[in-house]
């Protein structure tokens, strides 16, 4: 009997060790590759519920922007500024998105997240009425960019600034919209957007409080804009009356219209120096009140009257919705003898007077109820036609999140109603400036996701 051989026994082993390592292996890069494949496809799921969570924050800031339209269409009529209370601002649910309008507290408040409404443009100054005067009195504006501004809108033809280092050449023509400063030599970012990177009117962990004063100090965009068209005519498309040249028999009758006594027709209809011709609005407003008029009596005309002949106005300041800072600048581009320091006062003034009076800012009379009949603030704007209670543009800066809080999107948009029905003017992508809705809202968000 042959006896079998053991090193054929111990090669046999071997070789099925090295298969079964070799299968392990195998084994083994299957199962990489499948859950490589796995953690690829999972990231893959992530970024497209992203990229769904984004298409739907993009159409809800379209719907949010429809909803706008008819929000002014129904509570900004005749220049009224519509109240945030009138309709939804924050976490306004479209779908499974939401949104919100960034606005900016009217109280002029350094508050810690970001006040949620329309932004009212009136309240602003306008780059192409504006004065050097009006520019230089506003927050860390320098001369020397005052002056590059009103070169830059100059149509006269004139050259002081040479941009050839820049690579283009200065406009000579009006700005057509705020964004155009960024052209203007001289303009930087801390210039423009002060300390408010984001633009969200609030100083966020995120932004530096350059000069630790410990409050938000924005930049040049947030006084100033192009959009200032104030129709003067009636909604219904009739004309106004026009105090500067009407007869004593049309005052009359405006007169009896208001309930106001007609035995003050000959006062406001002299040629003098208090009255016709009447610089604007308000130094009617000023001789109404000189002459005993009172400003709830005025409300009741004021709506109905004119001191211009053109269609449209443009460069007035509602001082229902104007800040401190721009009502100053207002104040001192009125007048080249008043005094900041009284200008600032004045402004302040007026401020704490609305939040005290919301119900007596009918017509621009009010500011002679808080000023006094004799502020030097009052005997300047009565000089030019520089005031107003009306707006007729607003601006929406939506921004939207989809579901869970992804997708974060922002647009803005500017809103004209002056010809009746709203229109977007501009639209701007605001998207890059990063979260813009404060620290609350994010807790919020993060909270809800994870109940």
């Amino acid at each position: 009997m042959k006896l079998p051989n053991p090193q054929r026994r111990i090669d046999g082993r071997r070789k099925n060790a090295s298969v079964l390592v070799i299968v392990l292996w195998v084994c083994i890069g299957l199962v990489s590759i499948a859950l490589y494949f796995a953690n690829a496809m999972t990231y893959e799921l992530r970024a497209a519920d992203n990229r769904v969570s984004g298409v739907q924050a993009d159409q809800a800031i379209e719907g949010a922007a429809r909803y706008v339209a008819l929000a002014l269409q129904t509570y900004a009529t005749n220049g009224v500024v519509p109240d945030n209370t009138q309709f939804s601002c924050e976490a306004v649910p479209v779908g499974d998105a939401k949104f919100w309008l960034i606005g900016r507290d009217p109280a002029g408040d350094d508050a810690t997240e970001p006040y949620f409404g329309l932004v009212d443009e009136g309240g602003k100054l306008d780059l192409n009425d504006a004065s050097t005067n009006d520019f230089e009195c506003l927050p860390n504006v320098p001369s020397d960019f005052a002056d590059a501004i009103m070169d830059w809108r100059g149509t006269n033809g004139l050259v002081s600034l040479d941009y050839t280092s820049l690579g283009y050449e200065a406009k000579y023509a009006p700005f057509e919209t705020v964004d155009e400063l960024r052209l203007v030599y001289g303009a930087t970012e801390d210039l423009l957007a002060g300390e408010d990177i984001n633009r969200n009117g609030v100083l966020d962990k995120s932004e530096k409080d350059l000069n630790g004063n410990g409050r938000l100090d924005p930049g040049l965009l947030e006084y100033t804009t192009v959009y200032t068209r104030e129709p003067n005519f009636h909604s219904d498309g009739s004309s106004l009356t026009n105090v500067n040249s009407e007869s004593d028999s049309t005052i009359r009758t405006l007169l009896q219209n208001a309930g106001i006594s007609t035995s003050y027709v000959q006062q406001l209809t002299a040629t003098n120096t208090d009255a016709r011709p009447y610089a604007g609005i308000f130094g009617f407003a000023l001789r109404c009140r000189n002459i005993g008029i009172s400003s709830d009596d005025f409300s009741r005309l004021a709506n109905d009257v004119t001191t211009s002949t053109n269609a449209y106005l443009r460069g007035r300041v509602n001082v229902n919705t104007a800040c401190a800072d721009v009502l100053t600048a207002v104040f001192m581009g009125a007048s080249v003898n008043l005094d900041e320091s009284a200008a600032e006062s004045a402004a302040q003034t007026l401020v704490t007077y609305r939040e005290q009076n919301p119900d007596n800012l009918n017509s621009v009379a009010w500011i002679i109820d808080a000023l006094g009949n004799n502020s030097p603030v009052v005997t300047a704007l009565a000089r030019g036609d520089w005031v107003t209670t009306h707006s007729y543009q607003f601006t929406a800066d939506i921004a939207a999140v989809g579901p869970y809080g992804r997708g974060y999107r922002r647009v803005k948009f500017v809103f004209d109603i002056s010809d009746g029905t709203p229109k977007i003017l501009y639209r701007q992508d605001l998207s890059r400036l990063g979260w813009a809705l404060g620290e609350k809202a994010r807790e919020t968000l993060l909270a809800n996701n994870t109940q």
